[in-house]
Formats: C-alpha cells, sequence, structure tokens
C-alpha cells in the first residue's frame, strides 16, 4: 500500500502538490494539547459545533482559523458560498465527474486515484481544506436515492476503489472525509431508520471500505443519520469508540452528518468531535455549556472532544495554510483541462454494455433516431453530491458531431416514426438524489417509451442513465442492445457517443446486481408497511426531529447483492461484474505454482496464482479478470463465493498476458461473532476465476491449514 502512494505521485507528471501529513498523530496530539491550555472554557464549547455551515470551527484570536469544507465526492460545489470572515468566494469552474457508482464500475483502481486527485486539485483551488466524501455506503438496496455517491454491493471492489480515490485526493493535501459510518442504506425518512444488521455483516460487508479508507490514511470520518441497533450512529460510543476508532484503528477527526444529533450528554461521550453544521436545534433540551456546569460532563470531556480537530489541522497543516492565506491556489484552474480528461475516461471505462446482438458499434452514414428528453441534458443526481459543472456536453450535440445530418431526434415519437427509422437510440432513466428513494420501476413516461420503441422497432438501443438498478424485464429481451451509462458527468456524452460509433471499446462492469423483479431484493422491505413509495418518497425537506422511527431488518446478513441471489437461487436480470466488449477474450492456462500436488495454503506461505488472458477477437479491447474465492463444507453461513481479487487488462488483438493474484489466509477468513475475529477455516476450499459473478471459466481446488 505504501508502495502505490509513491506510484500515485509518480504518476501525475505536472504534480503541483504531493503533500503528506506534516507530523505524525502523536506529535500533533502533543501541539493539539498545547493549543488547548491557552483556551477558555467558551472556546473549548465553540469548537464542538461547526461555523457557518460548511465550515470547521475556530478561534481565529488563538491561531485557530475556520477551515472551509465542500460538497461533494465527485466534484466541488461551486455554487456553494464561502463566508468567511466577511469575504465571499465562489469557484468560477469546478468540474461535474461521474457519478461514483460509474468510477466503481471502471474497476480500474489507478483511474480511481486520478479521480480523487483532481477533485484533490479543484478543492485547492476553491479554497476548501476537506471534501465531505466519499461516500462508501454498501449497494444493499436499488430504491435508496444515494446510490449514485456509492461504489456498489461488493465490500472489496468498493475497498480497492476507496483505497486509490483517497490516497490521491489526499496526495494534493485537500482533506477526505469518509461518509457515513455505519449501514445508512436508505433514504426513506432517514433520520427515523433503524438499521438492525448482526456483528458478521457488520465486519464482512459494511466496513470493508472504511478500513481501506482508514489504511490509506483518510483525515475524517462522517457518522450517519440512522439509528444502528437501536442508535444513532453520531452519538453511539460503540460505533465511535469501540468500532471505529477501536475496531478499524481510525485515529482522525469525526463528525456528524449534517443536524442528526439528539443528546449532548451521548455525543460528547460517544468519542464524537464535532457536531456539524453546529445549529442548535430546537429538539435538544441541554446546551453543552448547561451539561458542563451541571457536572453531567467535565471541562476535561470537552477538551477530549475537541482533541482530534485542532490534531487533524495540524497534522495536515490547514492551520498553517489558512492563516498564511495560501488555501487559494489559483493556478490550479490551469490543471482543469487534464481533469476533463480524467472526466471522459472514467465514463469512457465506466459505461457498462448489457446486451448487443451485434448492432453497437453504429456506423455514423447510420439513419438513426433518437428518443427520449434526457438526450437534451446532462443527466445528473441531485442533493449534496450535485455539482453545476461547466461547458456541458449533451448527447444531442455529441451525435450531431458525429452523425450530423444522419441523426434525427423527437422527445416523444409516434409509433409510425419509430417503424420507420432505422435505428433507433431510446434513451430513458431515473433522476436519484439525497432524502428520496425512488421505486425499483422508472416513470411511467419512461417505462413506456422503452416498451414502445423496441416493440415497434428490432434495431432499438436502449441507454440507461440512472443511480442504480432499474426495472428492464418487459423490454430488455426485445431490445437490439442495452448500455448503462449512469449519470457520466459534464463532457461524459462525448465518452457514451465514442462507444456507440466504435470509438472506444466499453469495458464497463456492473458494480451491483441488476434483479428481474425488486421483490427479489433483500431490501424488499426497506420502506415501512403502508407507505406507497410512488407517492411518498420521504420528504426532501424533512426536519431533524419525528416523533417516530422505523427498523429495517438486515436479515440477509452477509448475504448482500450477488451473495444473496446466488444462494438463494434467484435468477438475475444481469449479475455483479458483468459487461460486454466488442471483442472476446478468453482465459486459459490457471495455474498455483506453489510446489506440491495438494495446493495448500499456510499463515505464511500465499498461493500464488495465474491464467492467460487472450484477447481473441478483431479490435483492442479491455477485461476485468476475477478472482472469488468459496469455502467448500463451511461451518457457518457463508456465500457461494466471494470476489477477492480483480485486474483490468488492456490487450491488442491476438495480445496475450499472464494475470497473476496472490491468494493470503485473510481472504479465506469470516468474522466470527464468538471470538470477535476473523477465522479461516482449516479444509478444502476452491478459486473461482471469470469475467463476471456468473461468467467463471476456471476453478482451482486448495486446501487451507
Amino acid at each position: 500500500m505504501k508502495r502505490f502512494f509513491v506510484t500515485v505521485c509518480a504518476v501525475f507528471t505536472a504534480l503541483t502538490i504531493c503533500a503528506q501529513p506534516v507530523m505524525s498523530y502523536e506529535e500533533a496530539d502533543a501541539k493539539a494539547d498545547e493549543i488547548i491550555k491557552t483556551l477558555t472554557l467558551e472556546e473549548k464549547l465553540s469548537l464542538i459545533q461547526g461555523h457557518n455551515r460548511f465550515f470547521f470551527p475556530g478561534v481565529p484570536e488563538k491561531g485557530l482559523p475556520y477551515i472551509y469544507t465542500t460538497d461533494a465526492s465527485m466534484g466541488v460545489k461551486n455554487k456553494q458560498h464561502m463566508h468567511n470572515a466577511g469575504e465571499v468566494i465562489v469557484a468560477e469552474r469546478t468540474t461535474q465527474f461521474p457519478a461514483f457508482i460509474m468510477l466503481a464500475a471502471t474497476f480500474n483502481p489507478q483511474l480511481a486515484a486520478q479521480y480523487g486527485h483532481a477533485v484533490g486539485e479543484e478543492a485547492r483551488m476553491a479554497g476548501a481544506g476537506v471534501i465531505l466524501g466519499p461516500g462508501m455506503n454498501i449497494y444493499r438496496n436499488a430504491q435508496c436515492g444515494r446510490n449514485f455517491e456509492y461504489l456498489g454491493e461488493d465490500p472489496h471492489l468498493a475497498a480497492s476503489i476507496i483505497y486509490d480515490y483517497v490516497t490521491g485526493m489526499q496526495s494534493t493535501g485537500t482533506l477526505a472525509c469518509a461518509k457515513h459510518f455505519l449501514c445508512n442504506q436508505t433514504e426513506f425518512y432517514r433520520r427515523r431508520s433503524n438499521s438492525i444488521v448482526d456483528e458478521r455483516a457488520i465486519m464482512e460487508i459494511y466496513t470493508p471500505a472504511f478500513k481501506a479508507a482508514i489504511d490509506a490514511g483518510v483525515a475524517t470520518v462522517m457518522t450517519a443519520y440512522n439509528q444502528l441497533n437501536g442508535e444513532w450512529t453520531g452519538q453511539s460510543k460503540y460505533v465511535i469508540t469501540d468500532l471505529l476508532r477501536g475496531t478499524l484503528g481510525f485515529k482522525g477527526l469525526v463528525m456528524s452528518d449534517w443536524n442528526s444529533i439528539y443528546d449532548w450528554k451521548d455525543v460528547i461521550l460517544s468519542g464524537q468531535n464535532l457536531d456539524m453544521p453546529g445549529e442548535d436545534a430546537f429538539y435538544i433540551k441541554k446546551k453543552p455549556a448547561e451539561l458542563v456546569a451541571e457536572g453531567v460532563v467535565t471541562e476535561k470531556d470537552i477538551e477530549t472532544m475537541i482533541r482530534p480537530l485542532i490534531s487533524t489541522c495540524l497534522r495536515w497543516g490547514l492551520y498553517d495554510r489558512y492563516n498564511s492565506g495560501k488555501q487559494y491556489d489559483k493556478s490550479l484552474e490551469a490543471k482543469l483541462p487534464e481533469h476533463l480528461k480524467v472526466s471522459y475516461q472514467t465514463a469512457a471505462e465506466g459505461t457498462v454494455l448489457l446486451k448487443n446482438n451485434g448492432i453497437l458499434p453504429l456506423a455514423t452514414t447510420d439513419k438513426l433516431l433518437v428518443v427520449g428528453k434526457r438526450v437534451k441534458e446532462v443527466p445528473h443526481g441531485g442533493g449534496a453530491a450535485r455539482v453545476t459543472g461547466y461547458d456541458h456536453k449533451t448527447l444531442e450535440n455529441a451525435l450531431i458531431q458525429s452523425f450530423g445530418n444522419n441523426v434525427t431526434f423527437v422527445e416523444k415519437p409516434t409509433e409510425a416514426q419509430l417503424k420507420a427509422a432505422d435505428k433507433v437510440l431510446c434513451v430513458v432513466g431515473t433522476f436519484d438524489s439525497e432524502s428520496t428513494e425512488r421505486p425499483f420501476e422508472m416513470e411511467k413516461a419512461e417505462e413506456n417509451l422503452a416498451r414502445k420503441a423496441v416493440a415497434a422497432n428490432p434495431n432499438t438501443v436502449v441507454l440507461v442513465h440512472s443511480g442504480s438498478a432499474v426495472k428492464m424485464t418487459a423490454w430488455a429481451d426485445k431490445s437490439a442492445a442495452i448500455l448503462y451509462g449512469w449519470y457520466p458527468g459534464q463532457n461524459g456524452a462525448e465518452a457514451i457517443r465514442d462507444i456507440i460509433v466504435g470509438k472506444v471499446n466499453p469495458s464497463g462492469k456492473l458494480p451491483m446486481t441488476i434483479e428481474r423483479n425488486f421483490a427479489d431484493s433483500p431490501a424488499v422491505n426497506s420502506v415501512p408497511e403502508g407507505f406507497n413509495l410512488a407517492k411518498a418518497k420521504g420528504n426532501p425537506n424533512e426536519k431533524a426531529f419525528h416523533p417516530w422511527t422505523y427498523d429495517i431488518h438486515y436479515d440477509e446478513s452477509v448475504l448482500v447483492g450477488y451473495r444473496w441471489y446466488e444462494k438463494k437461487g434467484i435468477q438475475t436480470l444481469f449479475p455483479f461484474g458483468y459487461g460486454l466488449s466488442y471483442t472476446t477474450f478468453q482465459i486459459a492456462k490457471p495455474k498455483i505454482l506453489n510446489k506440491g500436488k495438494i495446493k495448500t495454503l499456510t499463515d505464511d506461505a500465499p498461493l500464488k496464482v495465474t491464467v492467460e488472458l487472450s484477447n481473441t477477437g478483431a479490435v483492442a479491447g479491455a477485461e476485468v479478470v476475477q478472482l472469488y474465492v468459496a469455502e467448500n463444507n463451511p461451518t457457518v453461513l457463508r456465500p457461494n463465493k466471494e470476489l477477492k481479487a480483480f485486474e483490468k487488462v488492456t490487450l491488442q488483438p491476438g495480445e496475450k498476458k499472464t494475470v497473476t493474484f496472490e491468494v493470503d489466509k485473510k481472504m479465506c477468513a469470516y468474522w466470527c461473532d464468538k471470538n470477535h475475529s476473523w477465522t479461516a477455516n482449516s479444509g478444502d476450499y476452491k478459486l473461482l476465476i471469470g469475467t463476471s459473478s456468473a461468467d467463471i471459466a476456471v476453478t482451482l481446488p486448495f486446501v487451507v491449514k
């Protein structure tokens, strides 16, 4: 992991900054303690709540400036005003990058490092010290409005992408904030939900991405809105002190999500460091100063609470940067063209070709009818992750550049127009946003358009723009091709156009399973009984306080995503890890290189596994070789297989490459909730290597001792 940090810095030849912490945790804590000795009780209390909505609190007269934080994971929110000592600054231009779930679909951690680095540079350009992301909640529920901000259903994939994203971002000196800790998989009255999750699922499914961020050195973590097993995460000692700081080893700053705490005593004693945004809420009866005066909490408790805030800002040099006026690095505006290349590449590698009967790629001489309203806009999600961007490229403009007069656009076509067309591109999708959930089915007009198009013309390509899975069972089989284009960013339409015409060979893979029907999902009962999600999506302007909560039972435990569907024998529409190409690949010559007829894995002897990947088609392309591990006779509930490694490989026609994986005992382990530790049973296992969770090319047996 340390080796890759050096690699990230070397990748960016024009790198302005390759920042690392300026001091150790111990040095920063000691210096923070010296500063705390100079503070009055009133000043200490002022440091436990945010300032002006998006600032870390400060005591400027004591050398602690206010530190600006900004949304989101997918860029810098450039319409968010920065109020600091009367100064108002707005970043003129910041890049609208593709949705995080599209980044996950690239299966390319190196690209994630470039993506994070670019966002970090734009934060420095805008004067922000902290980006309020990455979001890394595991995709459990296709209806969750924030899935587009996250990295899919598999903990290993999410962890792999997150490690490099955080490393890339923080190499610029911008601090990342891993969120939302923990088990926040719904947006339906999110401040009222209670996630009931067992210990194994917490450790195997919902914390690995956070652990990867911590291993990458993430500076801050944000708690979630929901309760976890009956306790609000933002004021839970178990969540913050025992789990995050204890089991996972986090040493930095913990902040709440906006307006998500309810009892100051619990907050102060939980290990929480900072209430954001810091506006006193009417529903919190006792204020911190009152609790100190009454002896319910002590001044020492307040000092313990604020130490990580001061220490983190010291450790990363934020106070020095802001005090010297160097928080705004306008020279980085010159890097915007490079950032656009990263944005384009993410869309190019993240677009997933789900079906193709040979119709794609299209010739630019084809007469093409394009239908649907989304072709005239840049599809995007809403809420904190919404970044405005600049110089937007719509699919309409992109297609005109390639097809010229051969392309016609009709938002609401007649059946006659569809039948008369040589080829049809039908563009549909959803608008997903935080604070809301949306039905698995697309809105009626979008669904009807897709059905109408494929029924009228067999040469119909359907392009879907969404932040998660949508129901496609009524029309998928009748379509000629399906492209999943997510929310592709401000210039992603050009990448999708280039895939449509064959300039780019698609290589994206689904970071989640697409069900045939939402009734098949383990999250089917997430919305409380009696609510019609199509009519009551949750209140986007919900207040922080409601007189009721509701339980979400994670009864599937560790069987999330493909783990669930495979174990239950449920047929899916498209499996996890799946995505087609314009060329063909073959996996052959599987070998475990360790000596001995029986391949044995021990604590001090990992297995070295190789396969040969060949491009057997006529064009260059990239394939993701995926390695899964399975225990043959488990003593506890285990998935049929679990992703443990992958590599994305680009090959020319006829080219071959040997792909090597190292398998250690940790890859075979499960979390034992009896001794509260990772355990790998002795016995027979197998390695399954393929190109999706459902497309396994080779199986290799081995033994764990």
